[in-house]
């Protein structure tokens, strides 16, 4: 009887894993698909930012302007549908996880109740007096045969608990596999929600520059002329705020590095990916213009793309953040050697409190065109002495120092 039952089991784990691998290899051959569908999109959106990049390194013009915007468009699109891909992908793979989870604990089921029948048979077994063992059997030889069953039984139950152990730890990691496989789906929803959001920003913003300019070049130049006279005027009040906060000490927090690090140290990895250099740091052609108030430009610009992920250039903890008329949206995060690094004109940020800690990589914002900004890019800074105060003159806006306290980022990317 025992012999049949083990039997029946084993036929219907055999049942299960077939029945398991027949869906496995339908599965297999989605994401397969789906991988090929995701790789032609991942060469499709790197065409767009090449693109974009080319349209940007011609001279400004409503024309390029208006490329650059259409090719943002078409890039947003393609990342929501990149997006979409690896959501169906992972969504295969979650069911495939739990359909794994589940055929293994229907066989640690099995085995339990294997193990219980035979636990059953040995306890009964030693419970009963060698002489009425002996008496039951017609001959020694009955009884020795039986002694060699109940050593089998033995060596199967230990069998069967090593398999169950290994079941288990199978079990723990497809759990474990499962959890992390739902944080992805979670991400790349918060992810595709972002894009959908850019998506708007940047058709709007397209819709407003034509409404603008009705599609003439002068007027374009019009415009452009006007966001730079109102960044000359923005640069010279606030070297005069800035003053005065640092006269009266009216500092809302305050951060400085006891030491400059080594020029050409690789402290941090760059903000963006698939980035394009706009602006670098120092006397830049547009800063010897005047357009900083006489100062230097003190960070770098770069490009990605409306809606481009702007990711946390170290470890550290969100410092401050805030949002004014001349900066946009800004967060700065403070790095273990008191480093600040400061990240401007973004569309949105991410939702961190602050204090938060975070790791280089993780996504802190969104690339926008916040603030006094012609286009979308991203102001990176880094500080060896930073601070923010707050302006009355300005709307009670937070600002941070500007004019003085930055390194430049090229030393340290």
């Amino acid at each position: 009887m025992r012999k049949f039952s083990t039997y029946g089991i084993v036929l219907i784990t055999c049942s299960l894993w077939l029945t398991a691998f027949t869906y496995a290899q339908t599965d297999e051959e989605r994401i397969v698909e789906l991988q090929r569908q995701i790789a032609a999109l991942e060469e499709q959106a790197s065409q767009f930012r090449n693109n974009i990049t080319s349209e940007r390194e011609k001279a400004d013009s409503l024309k390029r302007e208006i490329a650059i915007l259409k090719n943002q468009i078409s890039a947003i699109e393609t990342q929501i549908a990149l997006t979409s891909k690896k959501i169906s992908q992972t969504k295969i793979e979650i069911g495939q996880v739990e359909g794994s989870i589940f055929d293994t604990q229907k066989r640690i089921n099995h085995e339990k109740e294997g193990i219980g029948r035979l636990l059953t048979s040995v306890q009964r077994y030693d419970r009963e007096p060698l002489v009425a063992t002996l008496m039951k059997n017609e001959s020694l030889a009955d009884f020795f045969r039986q002694t060699d069953d109940i050593e089998s039984v033995s060596r199967g139950l230990i069998g069967l608990i090593n398999s169950l152990n290994e079941e288990k730890a199978a079990l723990e990691a497809n759990e474990t596999a499962l959890e992390n496989k739902q944080s992805n789906l979670e991400v790349l929803n918060r992810q595709q929600s972002t894009q959908r959001s850019s998506l708007t920003g940047v058709k709007t913003q397209k819709d407003t520059l034509l409404q603008q300019t009705k599609g003439q070049e002068q007027a374009y130049q019009k415009r452009l002329m006007e966001i730079e006279r109102q960044q000359t005027e923005f640069f010279t009040e606030l070297r005069v705020l800035e003053s005065k906060a640092i006269a009266g000490g009216l500092y809302i927090v305050h951060v400085k590095a006891t030491s400059v690090p080594p020029r050409k140290t690789k402290l941090f990895q760059w903000p963006e990916q698939g980035y394009h250099l706009t602006q670098g740091y120092g006397y830049t052609t547009y800063a010897r213009r005047g357009k900083y108030g006489g100062a230097p430009h003190n960070g770098i610009d770069i490009a990605a793309g409306y809606g481009a992920q702007i990711l946390a250039a170290g470890d550290g903890k969100i410092l401050a953040n805030g949002a004014n008329d001349g900066w946009g949206n800004w967060i700065a995060l403070r790095h273990p050697n008191d480093l600040v690094t400061l990240y401007a004109h973004l569309s949105s940020l991410a939702p961190l409190r602050g204090g938060a800690q975070v790791k280089a990589g993780d996504v802190i914002g969104y690339e926008g065109t916040t603030g006094n900004a012609t286009g979308p890019h991203l102001h990176f800074s880094v500080y060896i002495e930073f601070f923010t105060y707050v302006s009355n003159a300005k709307k009670n806006q937070l600002y941070f120092n500007y004019f003085d306290g930055s390194l430049n980022p090229l030393d340290y990317l």
